[in-house]
């Protein structure tokens, strides 16, 4: 028998196996980024990072890129016990950092907040981020009187398009993809988006009244498992 298949877009590059497991349910998966990444690496970045390895620090990562960022700055393992939200985010920590540094680990930045809080021994965060990073971790932290030092370790750069194909359903992985995404497009009524947390999910019911479906867990996999339960 001939299926249609069902067509979804994408807004940030995806594993290619992902994009052939939900072919294997009929479901056609197009890439194409609205976000670009910039990892820093200039000299004075490379030198805080450098300076801050030298310290016995309680590290909060809440996105693979400033693990890659930071990565790409250091030589040698620094002394860090690493707080992190799971999924890619912890792998790309133990691969750099090995798996021994991972003392705390959430499924989200608000989970992971409270989990630091829980641990009862940890008094400052030295907190890597992006420079759209959310507020969840450090305010909540901030809030039950755990210092937070921020270094933007990447910046996250607007790359609208303008998609005239038909689509069922599009995935968004953060708010600023969603504002690159709506600067330039609009979606049907029908058409399902699918998102990874509620301040994304929020982001999204700014721009339309669609129907939502959110993932709580961060990671690719995670978010393609909910398009195909929908659509399979």
């Amino acid at each position: 028998m001939q299926h249609n298949n069902t067509r979804i877009l994408c807004t940030r590059p995806l594993d290619q196996l992902l994009i052939s497991k939900a072919a294997e349910k009929n479901i056609d998966i197009t890439v194409l980024p609205f976000i670009e990444i910039n990892k820093l690496q200039t000299a004075a970045f490379r030198a805080q990072v450098e300076s801050l390895a030298l310290t016995k620090a309680d590290v909060a990562f809440t996105s693979q890129y400033s693990v890659e960022s930071v990565a790409l700055n250091l030589v040698g393992k620094p002394n860090w016990k690493i707080c992190c939200i799971g999924g890619v985010t912890k792998e790309t920590v133990a691969k750099y950092f090995g798996e021994d540094s991972l003392v705390v680990t959430a499924k989200n930045a608000s989970a992971l907040a409270r989990k630091i809080i829980e641990t009862g021994d940890i008094g400052e965060v030295l907190f890597f981020c992006g420079d759209q990073r959310l507020d969840d971790l450090p305010e909540t932290l901030r809030a039950n009187n755990i210092p937070v030092q921020e270094v933007v370790a990447y910046q996250t750069l607007q790359t609208p398009h303008d998609v005239e194909e038909d689509y069922a359903g599009v995935l968004f992985f953060s708010p600023t993809a969603v504002h690159s995404f709506f600067s330039n497009n609009t979606v049907r009524i029908d058409v399902v988006l699918f998102s990874i947390g509620r301040t994304t999910t929020a982001t999204i019911q700014s721009y339309c009244t669609n129907k939502v479906v959110t993932s709580e867990w961060p990671g690719q996999e995670n978010l393609v498992e909910r398009v195909v339960e929908y659509f399979g």
